[in-house]
């Protein structure tokens, strides 16, 4: 079959969620699908069976497909290192920390990795969904595009334009990226389709047909809004996550640093309707929680110091009640962390952390990239995965004393029984919930409405055309 690329009007527009969709249309129609997107810039990644490293949503679109993420599907990963650098990870190994004209400077070879990762999926898998990056025609930057122009001209894939209506513009962002879209993009355009729709659908008839006449392109769906509560991609869209609560029974504050990482971690919680988590930004008083959570960081004593900055580093201090780190989070929870290296920061530094865990952090090459089933706090065995470069040498995979708990395995909440258990020492009200098949509906119900609105049979008519 001939692979598919989803391109966007604009960054946010739908691509991730639509091939997240699509992958599990297509495998529920018996077609073995690999979701693939040639460079993503994120903080949330996870660790594949290969030990390597790629970003959460090509994970979460491995999970839609029913398979299992592989470094493939993601072959250049950046993530921010602060001060205009990124760290730039190939085929999920640490490459080196770039400035980004440096990173631009070596775009030839990394095609060359990209078309290698493209072509080995053509061959394992019956359909290759591509997603693309922003916009398409960002002409500044097509010559050091890896997502967009490169991936439809050297792999000639069928396309999607996705279109968010619920912004405004959507005529004129349609037509702008028509009228400049790439000649080998445009020829292999199957439609177009109007993503985040609210409201009676009837009054949209007249703009799909002007969107056939005056544009020349069909329009193969008009979806409504509909949120997906898992797997935020940004930091956007934990701003702007709305919970669905029931009867509360804890209160849940997350010290969201500039430097949040991983923040998948959240997911679980946030969708949990016994708990209300908030977002701490900025400083403010902490004592009407009854849970603090220190989560993933990049950029780990850059954090700890906005922290100090802020003042929240002497209210975590004196926060009474139980407080939860997560890898990042987990390391500021001791005595120094150490990056003699320059790892973490610009120079060689030591700060001093929250010093609840008696144990230092030193930071050191090779990145730690595992993923399986832990033996963590009582239980044993906890699924999850680690991604960091810090070592603690007495508490090398968790902690748990009185108030004070972590560890460096991401996912640790996932798992129901410790979940349950963690929030009953609590609140003995607490009830829980089964994550994995809320997870599993979230999945199937997007995937069933994209469906319902879409002309898939016009999408495989133009995968199998020769």
């Amino acid at each position: 079959m001939n692979p598919l690329a989803i391109f966007g009007t604009s960054s946010d527009a739908g691509k991730t969620t639509l091939v997240m969709a699509l992958c599990r249309i297509f495998a529920d129609q018996g077609l073995k699908v690999a979701p693939f997107k040639a460079q993503n810039v994120s903080n949330n990644s996870a660790v594949t069976k290969e030990g390597r490293e790629i970003s959460r949503a090509q994970c979460f679109q491995a999970e839609a497909a029913r398979v299992e993420p592989s470094y493939l599907f993601n072959p250049v990963l950046l993530k921010s290192h602060g001060n205009g650098s990124v760290q730039v990870i190939v085929n999920g190994l640490v490459y080196q920390n770039q400035s980004i004209a440096a990173y631009y400077a070596e775009i030839a070879g990394l095609k060359q990795q990209v078309s290698a990762a493209f072509l080995q999926l053509q061959q394992d898998y019956d359909v290759v969904i591509a997603e693309g990056a922003g916009s398409p025609v960002e002409l500044n930057l097509l010559n050091k595009d890896l997502s967009n122009t490169f991936v439809a001209n050297a792999f000639n894939t069928q396309n999607i334009l996705v279109a968010d209506i619920e912004r405004g513009g959507v005529f004129a962002s349609i037509y702008g990226t028509l009228e400049l879209m790439d000649p080998v993009m445009r020829r292999n355009l199957i439609g177009v389709v109007i993503n985040k729709f609210r409201g009676d659908r009837r009054f949209f008839d007249d703009g799909e047909k002007i969107i056939a006449e005056r544009f020349g392109i069909p329009v193969l769906g008009v979806l409504p809004f509909q949120p997906l509560n898992i797997d935020m991609e940004d930091s956007q869209s934990l701003r702007n996550y709305q919970q669905r609560l029931g009867e509360v029974k804890i209160r849940v504050a997350v010290l969201a640093y500039p430097g949040l990482s991983n923040y998948n971690d959240l997911d679980v919680l946030m969708a949990d309707p016994e708990l209300v988590v908030e977002l701490i930004h900025a400083y403010r008083p902490l004592d009407g929680f009854d849970m603090l959570l220190l989560p993933g960081s990049k950029t780990v004593i850059r954090d700890l110091q906005w922290l100090k900055k802020q003042g929240l580093f002497e209210a975590v201090l004196q926060f009474n009640k139980p407080v939860f780190g997560i890898c990042g989070g987990y390391q500021m929870l001791c005595r120094s962390l150490h990056d003699p290296d320059t790892l973490e920061y610009d120079s060689a530094i030591t700060e001093t952390g929250l010093g609840f865990i008696d144990d230092t952090v030193v930071y050191q090459n090779p990145k730690i990239l595992t993923r399986g089933h832990y033996p963590l706090f009582s239980y044993a065995e906890i699924s999850g995965y680690e991604i960091h470069c810090g070592r603690m040498n007495k508490y090398p995979l968790y902690y748990q004393r009185g108030p004070f708990a972590g560890t460096h395995i991401h996912g640790v909440f996932d798992d129901d029984t410790f979940r349950t258990d963690y929030f009953k020492a609590i609140n003995p009200q607490y009830q829980g919930y089964r994550y994995a098949a809320y997870r599993e509906a979230e999945i199937q119900g997007f995937a069933d409405m994209v469906a319902e609105n879409l002309d898939i049979a016009a999408i495989l008519r133009a995968l199998q055309e020769n």
